[in-house]
């Protein structure tokens, strides 16, 4: 990225002005990518736990298949799924607050003995499942505020902090240059005055 600027001292002090703005923020940044960091990996093994949780339930679902054909499945709906958020590192996330079911009333003494248990599992299972879902969606969120975070990391430390120098110290060098060459100017115009004067002083 080309910072535009001119060789001016208004220039220098808007330079000096976005360079000191970047340098302040760039310790908070890199905070903040840290703790998106964490937060993503955090949020990872709550999936694949989750995850692992619904295998070992699936395996246990698979083991009673040749019994669900017995089973009502009017018996047990989710209704709704309640979802709040909360910001973590300033990004919005998902929580799962609730599932509602809509659990219809069965004969106990004519139902096979399995039924309970058989609702007990396909609640342990959505819930899983849902609880699954909202993790990722939070990984997926917080990773791509990780990814926007670094980007501004990567753009402050290695672009616009770099650019912004090299533009002070180019600015600096011809306001050097410049007074330098006002400097031996005003001694030229100096020295050719002490001539011009000590010459009418000798023909005087």
């Amino acid at each position: 990225m080309a910072i535009k600027f001119q060789y001016n001292k208004t220039s220098l002090n808007e330079l000096n002005k976005q360079l000191k703005i970047r340098k302040n923020a760039l310790p908070t940044i890199k905070s903040k990518e840290s703790a998106l960091r964490s937060e993503v990996m955090r949020a990872k093994d709550s999936a694949l736990a989750y995850r692992r949780e619904l295998d070992e339930l699936k395996a246990q679902y698979d083991y009673m298949v040749q019994l669900w054909g017995e089973f009502d499945c009017d018996l047990i709906r989710i209704v709704d799924v309640e979802l709040s958020s909360q910001k973590i590192a300033g990004v919005r996330i998902p929580i799962l607050d609730k599932i509602i079911y809509d659990e219809k009333p069965y004969d106990l003494f004519s139902a096979p003995v399995w039924y309970a248990e058989g609702i007990r599992l396909l609640k342990s299972m959505s819930k899983l499942g849902i609880e699954f879902e909202v993790y990722n969606r939070k990984m997926e969120l917080l990773d791509y505020a990780r990814r926007k975070t670094t980007q501004k990391v990567n753009l402050y430390e290695k672009v616009q902090i770099p650019g912004y120098e090299d533009a002070i110290r180019k600015i600096k060098r011809f306001m050097e240059d410049e007074e330098n060459l006002s400097k031996s100017a005003q001694k030229i115009v100096k020295t050719r005055q002490a001539q011009a004067e000590a010459m009418e002083g000798s023909n005087a």
